[in-house]
């Protein structure tokens, strides 16, 4: 049985799956570090993976989020106070 992957929204941080009523889930959508066997099969082993904490509906990240939910940043160089340095 393979389970259907839903692509994340840009900055989506709660699962938009609705239910046999017709009512959203809206539960938080956790990075999944321990993916079953059959989800690893599916997706490959180094894949970043989302499932909602509710209804355990799996998320792909979408490749255009560029916000902090998609955890995409920018790496920088800092001093020991904190403050970025300029190059």
């Amino acid at each position: 049985m393979t389970k259907a992957i839903k692509e994340k929204k840009p900055g989506q941080r709660a699962c938009d799956e609705r239910d046999a009523k017709g009512e959203l889930c809206v539960g938080h959508l956790k990075r999944w570090f321990a993916p079953d066997e059959e989800t690893l099969k599916q997706v490959g082993k180094e894949v970043e993976i989302y499932r909602c904490e509710r209804c355990h509906t799996l998320y792909r990240p979408a490749s255009t989020d560029d916000s902090s939910a998609g955890l995409r940043f920018t790496v920088r160089p800092v001093s020991l106070l904190g403050g970025f340095l300029r190059k």
